[in-house]
C-alpha cells in the first residue's frame, strides 16, 4: 500500500489515509487500498473494531483533482502523478474525457461505481467502523466518513459537500440517509459545510470535541465497542444496515453516480473544467467557494 496505511493494535485495527502532503486527497490506488485494508481486519479473528483516520492535517480533502482534472481534462502536461493510475485507467480516462471525442456516460460510471463500491466496504465490513474526523472532510472525503458506521470530529473540522455547487455528485448517496431530506437538501441545495459541533447537532456525527481531545474521546468510544465479542458486533452492525439497504441505498448510490459525471459535462461543467485547465484546480475551486465564504451555519447569512 502506498496511500493507504494499516495496522492493529490489540482488538483495534487502523486505517489510516496517508497521504498528508496532499491533504489525503483521494488517488486511484486509494479506494483499492482502503478496500483491501478493510478486508485484512474483516478476516482477522482478533480484530474487533476498525478506526479510520487522516494522517496531517485533516481527514481528506476530496479527489486529487489537480491530478485527475489537469492532466486528462485539457490541462498542461506535468511530469509526475501519473504512477498514481493504471495504464488502463489512465487510457480509457483520457479518451472518454477528450473534448474532441463523445463522451460516454457508461464508461464513466464504470470506473466511479468502482470507487463506490471500495468506499462501500466500510459500510459492509463485518465490524463497526469509527472515522475520527479532524481539520477537512469535503468532497469525496466524505463518501468515506459517511460510510462509516460511527463518526467522530473534531469541534472545529469543516465537513460538506461544495461540488453540489458545480462539477460534482455525491456518489454514495448517504446524506438524507443520514441527516433526513430537510437537512440534506440544506447542504446539497448549497454545498455549505458544517463545523464539528453543527455535525453532532445534525446527526451526522455522534460526538464531538476539541481538537486537542479528539484522540482521546475517540479512543474511549473506540475501546467501550472492542469489550463486545465479535459475534454481537457482526449481528448489530447487520441489524442495523438492514434498514438503510431496505429504503433502497443501492438504487439512490446508481444514481448519484450516473449524476457525478453528468455534472461534469453540463455547459456550467464545461466552463469550470476550462478554468481549471487554464489557472489551475485550486484557483478553479476558490473562485467557485469564495462567493460562499467558509463559515459554519451558525455564522452564515443568507
Amino acid at each position: 500500500m502506498t496511500d493507504v496505511r494499516y495496522e492493529v493494535d490489540g482488538r483495534v485495527a487502523r486505517i489510516t489515509l496517508d497521504r498528508p502532503a496532499s491533504g489525503n486527497a483521494i488517488t486511484a490506488a486509494m479506494p483499492g487500498e482502503l478496500a483491501a485494508a478493510v478486508e485484512q481486519a474483516d478476516v482477522d479473528p482478533g480484530v474487533h473494531v476498525i478506526v479510520l483516520a487522516g494522517a496531517g492535517s485533516g481527514f481528506c480533502g476530496g479527489y486529487d483533482l489537480s491530478d485527475w482534472a489537469e492532466h486528462f481534462l485539457g490541462g498542461a502536461n506535468r511530469s509526475g502523478g501519473d504512477e498514481l493510475l493504471s495504464p488502463v485507467t489512465v487510457a480509457a480516462q483520457a479518451r472518454n474525457h477528450d473534448p474532441e471525442r463523445i463522451w460516454d456516460p457508461v464508461v464513466d460510471y464504470q470506473a466511479m461505481s468502482r470507487n463506490v463500491r471500495a468506499f462501500m466496504s466500510l459500510f459492509h465490513a463485518n465490524k463497526p467502523v469509527v472515522c475520527r474526523v479532524h481539520g477537512f472532510c469535503v468532497a469525496g472525503g466524505t463518501d468515506m466518513a459517511l460510510c462509516s458506521d460511527l463518526v467522530v470530529i473534531a469541534d472545529d473540522a469543516k465537513i460538506g459537500y461544495p461540488p453540489a455547487r458545480v462539477w460534482g455528485s455525491p456518489t454514495t448517496a448517504l446524506w438524507a440517509y443520514k441527516l433526513g431530506a430537510q437537512r440534506a437538501a440544506r447542504l446539497l441545495f448549497t454545498g455549505d459545510c458544517l463545523s464539528g459541533t453543527e455535525a453532532v447537532d445534525w446527526g451526522l456525527a455522534i460526538e464531538s470535541a476539541p481538537a486537542a481531545e479528539l484522540e482521546e474521546r475517540c479512543e474511549a468510544l473506540v475501546a467501550r465497542i472492542a469489550r463486545l465479542p465479535v459475534n454481537q458486533l457482526v449481528m448489530m452492525k447487520l441489524l442495523l444496515n438492514q434498514q438503510l439497504m431496505a429504503q433502497g441505498l443501492h438504487t439512490t448510490q446508481v444514481l448519484g453516480t450516473v449524476f457525478d459525471g453528468i455534472t461534469r459535462h453540463t455547459p456550467e461543467g464545461h466552463a469550470f473544467r476550462a478554468r481549471a485547465a487554464e489557472a489551475g484546480w485550486r484557483e478553479a475551486v476558490r473562485e467557485r467557494d469564495e462567493p460562499f465564504g467558509d463559515l459554519g451555519l451558525r455564522a452564515r447569512r443568507p
